[in-house]
């Protein structure tokens, strides 16, 4: 390759070498020292080792705008295929991708999703009355990473798999979490190996165990299948022309632990920022005071899409801290990236925290500014452009949608109910190769809102109800 067309980057074996194992260990750090001496878009690697990270949004937009036949994803994610399984969309390439993203994708329909709001605020209602007490007035210091671990956990099992499988939510989170903590760790240690009584064994039984629970599940939900469920797991058991049990269990284990991973460490984000913001907490929990109602039974979708400020509050959090640092994908052809030329094989790591952070793009870009996100118009292209923390096109997450509305709930009925007062006073640096969340947790003291006294939390096992 002409160097003139290779992306700028590190000179030399050692600089290289530290640079590719700086971003395949905690990847935030390096992206923003590579950014910040070689531009956006940027090389590193030599031989056959290739990665271009991709983080100027114009360089962004062709390569997510390029045939998807350009790309390869199954090889980028062997390693979590262990987890999510070798079904999984995630891992998936071409037709394999489209079929089996084509067969979830109606779990996620408008209707479906306007029908799980008040589930999402009773969840929230529901962790606050376990962890503070519906009347208690005496303050109680958790770790909101972990809290908000379970919540999601709860949320996205119900919603999506329903009743029977949402009731055992906390049982999931336990039997995944060796198999979570694996896939997270740095790429070195993730090397394959068939020795047993390791983090890679401890993951493989984790998902054996899941698979047996899901196993019993998919055969009751065959067994006394309702046309009129709406959860997921009932959509992909009647779907015509359908997944195999194979297929659908990775199905579900992909929505499971990539849904609760992700939103966990965007919701915690979020509450780390609202909370250190002056004015933003007091502005989340006026506007749910005015939109959301106390009783669970009188919240709903119109209640949702009327709350604003926190959704701007939701895409600022998202701008600064999306999930994931970067995406990978393979090349499975050569392609001019701006001024630049690809070879096939490279690895392609194109980062919504790059664009997220890029001066051209956001007015003081590295300070928490809910406001920006207000009163939008076309004039905001660039930035527009710039925000895309969980992608685009047919390889976006699937559910960001339900994703928004976890975030822009939670933190609204966590600040209506709660006051929450920081008891760290640095913002905590990301950590995590897969999620970034924040270092050492979310430390805090809650207590119950000065003079509000409830009723616990009503009931939530039934489904929820699909408005006709």
């Amino acid at each position: 390759m002409n160097d003139a067309r290779r992306p700028p980057g590190p000179k030399g074996i050692r600089a290289n070498a530290r640079a590719a194992l700086a971003l395949v260990t905690e990847p935030c750090r390096p992206l923003d020292e590579l950014s910040a001496r070689y531009g956006p878009t940027f090389a590193v690697g030599l031989g056959p080792l290739r990665l271009v990270v991709v983080g100027d949004p114009e360089h962004v937009r062709e390569v997510l705008g390029t045939d998807l036949d350009a790309f390869r994803w199954r090889r980028v994610f062997r390693n979590l295929a262990m987890v999510v399984g070798r079904g999984s969309m995630l891992v998936s390439d071409g037709e394999e991708h489209r079929r089996r993203r084509a067969l979830v994708q109606p779990g996620f329909a408008r209707r479906r999703l306007d029908s799980w709001v008040p589930l999402v605020v009773a969840e929230t209602d529901r962790l606050i009355d376990e962890t503070v007490g519906h009347r208690s007035a005496e303050p109680v210091d958790v770790d909101l990473y972990e809290l908000t671990r379970v919540l999601v956990r709860r949320v996205v099992v119900r919603v999506l798999f329903g009743q029977e499988l949402g009731s055992r939510a906390d049982e999931i989170g336990e039997l995944l979490e060796p198999a979570m903590s694996y896939a997270g760790q740095p790429v070195l240690r993730q090397l394959p190996h068939p020795f047993p009584f390791t983090k890679r064994a401890e993951a493989r039984a984790a998902r054996r165990a899941v698979d047996r629970l899901l196993d019993e599940e998919l055969a009751r939900c065959r067994a006394d299948h309702d046309p009129a469920a709406t959860d997921l797991l009932s959509a992909l058991v009647g779907a015509d022309d359908g997944l195999s049990d194979a297929e659908v269990r990775d199905q579900v284990v992909t929505l499971i632990a990539a849904g609760y991973d992700t939103t966990t460490a965007a919701v915690a984000w979020l509450l780390v920022r609202a909370v250190a913001t002056p004015g933003v907490w007091s502005r989340l929990r006026a506007e749910a005071d005015e939109k959301l109602d106390l009783d669970v039974e009188n919240v709903d979708a119109d209640a949702f899409s009327e709350l604003g400020w926190s959704g701007a509050v939701v895409r600022e959090a998202l701008r600064l801290h999306p999930p994931g640092a970067f995406a990978p994908r393979e090349l499975t052809r050569a392609l001019g990236v701006g001024p630049y030329q690809l070879r096939r094989g490279t690895l392609v790591m194109w980062s919504p925290y790059l664009m997220g952070r890029d001066a051209g793009s956001w007015a003081h870009p590295l300070e928490f500014r809910p406001e920006r996100f207000e009163g939008r118009s076309s004039s905001d292209a660039r930035s527009d452009l710039a925000w895309a923390p969980f992608g685009r096109g047919p390889r976006s997450c699937i559910g960001f949608a339900l994703a928004q509305m976890e975030m822009t709930l939670i933190p609204s009925r966590l600040a209506q109910r709660l006051d929450i007062e920081s008891t760290e006073s640095a913002i905590p640096a990301p950590t995590g190769m897969v999620v970034s969340r924040p270092t050492g947790g979310v430390a805090a003291r809650l207590r119950n809102r000065a003079g509000e006294a409830r009723a616990p939390v009503p009931d939530v096992g039934s489904d929820p109800v699909v408005p006709g």
